[in-house]
Formats: C-alpha cells, sequence, structure tokens
C-alpha cells in the first residue's frame, strides 16, 4: 500500500515533511530540517526503516496517551507518531507505517 510523503517548508525556511495513508491522515511527522536535501534524506531513511519492529520506540506521553518515534540506525528520531488513546491504536500506527512507509511517493510542496 503506497503512502504519500508531503515535503513542505515553513515560514522560517524550515524543511519537514510527514507521511501520510491512502485516507489522508497523517501517521508521521518528521522533525524540522535546515535544508530540503536533509528532509530528503529523511524520508529516504523512512523508507528503509519502516519495514524493521526494531526501529520503532513505543511510548507513553504524561499524560497517558500513547505515541512512537521511528528511528535510523543511528538511533537518531526521523519521525514521531500522532497521540494515540490506547496502546492497540499505536500499534495499528506503527503497522500502518510499516505498510506505507516503504512505498511512499513524494509531493514537493516545498
Amino acid at each position: 500500500m503506497p503512502g504519500l510523503y508531503e515535503l513542505k517548508k515553513n515560514d522560517s525556511d524550515q524543511f519537514s515533511f510527514a507521511l501520510k495513508a491512502e485516507n489522508g491522515e497523517v501517521i508521521l511527522r518528521s522533525e524540522l530540517y535546515e535544508t530540503k536535501p536533509s528532509a530528503q534524506n529523511g524520508i529516504a531513511s523512512v523508507q528503509k526503516n519502516s519495514p524493521s519492529d526494531e526501529r520503532y520506540e513505543r511510548k507513553t506521553a504524561s499524560d497517558g496517551r500513547f505515541y512512537f518515534t521511528l528511528k535510523a540506525a543511528n538511533h537518531q528520531v526521523i519521525g514521531t507518531s500522532p497521540m494515540y488513546k490506547s496502546a492497540d491504536a499505536r500499534d495499528t500506527g506503527i503497522a500502518s507505517v510499516k505498510a506505507h512507509g516503504p512505498s511512499g511517493t513524494v509531493q514537493d510542496g516545498a
């Protein structure tokens, strides 16, 4: 199932991307990058690392909601999920990133 990576530039000339599922829901957001090539490298890293379960860190926020981060081989965070109400919903989010991340196409809005 292909996802869609939306690459954007903000008002401060920083770049970020979001991975969306086919229904348009954001399933992973990047950190901010100083350059467009760095953001593009981040997308490539998500495509490479998203199939591997060991790259996901399952977390609980201080308010009790659940989320996850996706990390590269060097342990750097390359994406963060939205907040979920349950651990099961978070795990479904991880499965969605695994399914959509590797084959996602890039929409360059930067």
